[in-house]
Parts: C-alpha cells; structure tokens; sequence
C-alpha cells in the first residue's frame, strides 16, 4: 500500500513539474521553448522562411545608420505586415555580435515584474538560438519574477528570432518580458552586461487601429520622442512595447547612444487597407561619438530636374487625359532616402497650394510625388487646381534635413539659439503643432514675431514659445524651383 502512495506521489510531482515548466519533455529536450508562431506571423518551412527573411533584407529602403548598431526598436506583428520594417534595422547590424538582449512586452499575461523563461534555447524553423549564460543570474535576482506561462504564446520576443538567425553567424539571447516594472531600473541592470558585442532590442508595435491620418500623426510623437530623446513626451506614445522601448532608451542614455529612424510605415503602406492600421517603426541606436551626418548635403541639378519633372507630371496626369508621370529611370540613393519634403505652388507670384511632410516617413521620391498631389489639390485654403492654371503654376520643392530637438532655457535663450533664413522650425505643445519653413523668415524676419505667428498657427498662445516646456525642433531644407533651374 505505502509502495502504491510513493508510485502515485511520484507520478504527482512529475504533473506539478510540467506544469509549472511549459517546455518539460518538447521533442524529449526539455527547457527548449517551441516556436509558437511559425506558419501564422512568419513561415513554418525553413527554406520558404530563409528566402522571405531574405527578400525584405533585400527590398528594404530605410535610412542608413552610421556607426555600429547598439539597439534597435523593431515591430512585431505579421511579417506580411512589418517585415520590411523589421528588416530596414536588421540589415545594418554588425556580425560581429554574439548576444542579443531582447525586450518585449507580454501581451496575454500581466507581469509585476520583467521575466525570463527557465529555458535552455529559443527554437524556430532555422533552429534552436541559446540563452546567454548571464540570463540565469539576472533570472535569480529579486527585481526578476520568472513567469512561464507569459513566454508560451508571446509572439513579440519571436518574430525577432529569425531576422537574427539570417543576419549573425552564432549568438545566444537573453529574453525578456516586461509590462508594468521600472525601465530606468531595469535600465540599470541590464546595462553593465552590454558590451560592443552585445544588441539590445526593444520589440514594439505603435499606434493600434485609428484612420491611417490619425495613425501617422499619433507615430510621430512616438517616433519623435525616441530619437529626441524626449522621454515626457513617451507618455503620449501609444505603443504596444513601451515600458520596453523606454527600457533600450535609458540603457542608451547610460552608454551615451544616439538614435536614428531607419524607416516608419504602417499597415496601410504594406498590406492592408487604411481604415484601421497599426503602425511600425525601425530606429537604430549607435554610439553618440559615430553618429555623423547620412545624407548628401545638395541634389544634383539632373536630380533636382527630375523631382520637379515628377511633381509637375503627378499634378497632370490628375488632370489630362492620357497624361503621365514621369518617374526617374536612373534613381540614385538619395531619390530613395527617406526625407521630409514640402511642395509649394506659386501662380504669379502668389502661393497657390503647399503641403508638406516634415518627418522622414518615405522616400524622398515618393514624398514629392504624393505632396504634389496634395498641395495642388488638397490643401484646404485653396480650390483645386484646374487644368487652365497648369501653365500658369510654377513649382518649388523644400528638401528637409532630419529635426533636432533644440534644448532653451527661456525665450531669449531661445531666439539667441535660432538662425534665421537657415532654421525651419516646429514647435508643439501638447497635441497642437506647427511648422515655418526657413523661406517664412523672408516675410517675418524679427524672431520674435516669427515664433509668435507660428504659434498662433499651430493653434498655440502667441506666447508658448517662451516656455521650455513648449518643444521646438529645427531643421534645414534645401529649396529649389522651376524658376530657378531656368
């Protein structure tokens, strides 16, 4: 009797062991945390999954990086979706690392504190990917409360995985999910494992669901406060992998790290429809002493020539019957940065439409395509242009320089700071934003009355600039018309 009570308490406890260990007995190697996604986010045949890795590493247009990628914050969802995000960071990361630190967020099970799985590797269909050997230390420290269950069906660690194994030769992971812990304490933790060898990955979706409009500018504050960095402004981020995107952002603020958007879309740019969109972002954080200036200083005149040729072509192939546009042949690797630009049209000599986009969303060709359009068609002080007005128009394209946030301690600080004809400005406070191209300085040239109107342009007080709390952003624009290429 006693010998069948010791076969059933023995039976009892191995129960209670696998359940409490999700991963027991997998394939007969326990401690291996299947891939839960394979087939579903990304595909399950190791072959079919290497060449669509490979496809967006290839097809990926986002801004180059300078310097060695320390961290990156990088989308989750569908790669169907956000692969060719995902991949405009990951193409640029170094070889030579060998352990990754990922962060993500757990979005099934509420966690009081950051998790590591008590597993021995990570598989996908490219293979099994180890834990680093620091991962068991962290594990153990009281500030960490494993939490197995989390790791099952938590897909934002994952879809990481094989953009990695694509990428590095042989490299170990420490995964990790976090939900409501301190980032700034977390920060401090994880920072004294990090060395050149190691990345740091913040996995994270931004906005979930709103009109793509709506979705593109509740982006850019989230896009805007990572690479300031501004960290008050992340508490107006929607971000699915916040508390893990503000963990990589103080582990950079530790190790003097700058950071970079590599590329921004969202569902309605890759393969869904604009109604209700989620937004995805690849930033690249590298060592402040490597970040130097990307992009060219000046167009070409033949590249400058053919901007213009395919904003004028975009407005009239809108308006004639059988007509064009006329895209370059010949597209160098500026055409395909991603840059902010503005499209001004001037009839007579008078403003006849522009709109613009400040931040670096698109390529630079796409971005005077699309703008084209709006500014002759969309903006909302004038009517549409008529095909008669066609002749009369001339058209002026402002190329802008990626915003820097400009620290001030008051008004005059700031004036002090600004350099007209030079500056473009933006200053936001709150939800309400507005910008001045440096062409404006030619009609307010007194600092004070420029940052006074574009306050009140922006909906603002005349007086809001006069507070620091109030962010002001700078850029340079390299402005050039069809008048001036005559």
């Amino acid at each position: 009797m006693r010998r069948l009570q010791a076969i059933v308490l023995s039976i009892t406890l191995i129960l209670i062991c696998d359940r409490g260990n999700p991963y027991a007995g997998d394939d007969n190697r326990a401690g291996v945390r299947p891939a839960a996604f394979a087939g579903t986010f990304y595909p399950n045949e190791p072959d079919k999954l290497r060449r669509t890795v490979g496809g967006y590493l290839k097809e990926a247009r986002g801004v180059k990086v300078p310097g060695k990628i320390r961290g990156l914050v990088s989308p989750h969802a569908g790669y169907i979706y956000s692969g060719i995000v995902a991949a405009a960071g990951y193409g640029q990361i170094d070889p030579s690392i060998r352990t990754v630190i990922l962060l993500g967020s757990s979005h099934r099970v509420r966690l009081s504190a950051p998790s590591i799985p008590q597993v021995q590797a990570y598989r996908t269909p490219l293979g099994d990917v180890p834990m680093a050997g620091f991962a068991s230390t962290l594990r153990s420290l009281s500030a960490f409360r494993p939490v197995p269950e989390a790791h099952v069906k938590e897909h934002s660690l994952e879809v990481q995985l094989p953009f990695l194994q694509v990428m590095l030769k042989k490299f170990d992971i420490v995964p990790i999910l976090t939900n409501s812990s301190d980032p700034k304490a977390l920060a401090s933790m994880l920072a004294p494992y990090v060395n050149d060898n190691t990345l740091v990955v913040a996995s994270s979706d931004l906005s979930h669901y709103y009109s793509y409009e709506t979705a593109v500018t509740l982006d850019r504050i989230c896009t805007s406060a990572i690479t300031g960095p501004a960290f008050s402004d992340m508490v107006r981020c929607e971000a699915c992998g916040k508390q893990a995107v503000l963990t990589l952002m103080h582990i950079a603020r530790i190790k003097g790290w700058s950071a970079t958007l590599s590329d921004y879309r969202n569902s309605g740019d890759t393969a869904g429809n604009k109604d209700r969109v989620v937004g995805y972002t690849s930033i690249a954080f590298v060592d402040g002493k490597e970040m130097t200036k990307t992009m060219k200083e000046t167009l070409s005149i033949e590249e400058r020539e053919s901007l213009l040729k395919l904003a004028r072509t975009a407005i009239e192939a809108r308006l004639v019957k059988g007509a064009k546009v006329e895209r370059p042949t010949q597209i160098s690797s500026i055409l395909n940065e991603l840059r902010g630009c503005f499209v001004t049209l001037h009839k007579r000599g008078r403003l006849r439409g522009c709109i613009g986009t400040i931040e670096p969303a698109c390529p630079l060709l796409e971005c005077v395509e699309k703008n084209a359009k709006n500014a002759a068609f969309s903006d909302p002080r004038f009517t549409a242009l008529s095909v008669d007005e066609l002749k009369e128009i001339d058209i002026e394209i402002s190329v802008l320089s990626v915003p820097k946030a400009l620290d001030f301690n008051d008004g005059e600080d700031l004036k002090r700071k600004l350099e007209p004809n030079v500056h473009g400005v933006i200053v936001s406070r709150g939800t309400h934003r507005s910008t001045f191209l440096p062409q404006v300085w030619e009609q307010l040239p007194d600092k004070e009355k420029f940052l006074e109107q574009l306050c009140l342009k922006g909906g603002m007080s005349a007086q809001a600039w006069q507070d620091p709390e109030t962010k002001v952003e700078v850029y340079k624009a390299e402005v050039f018309g069809e008048k001036g290429l005559e």
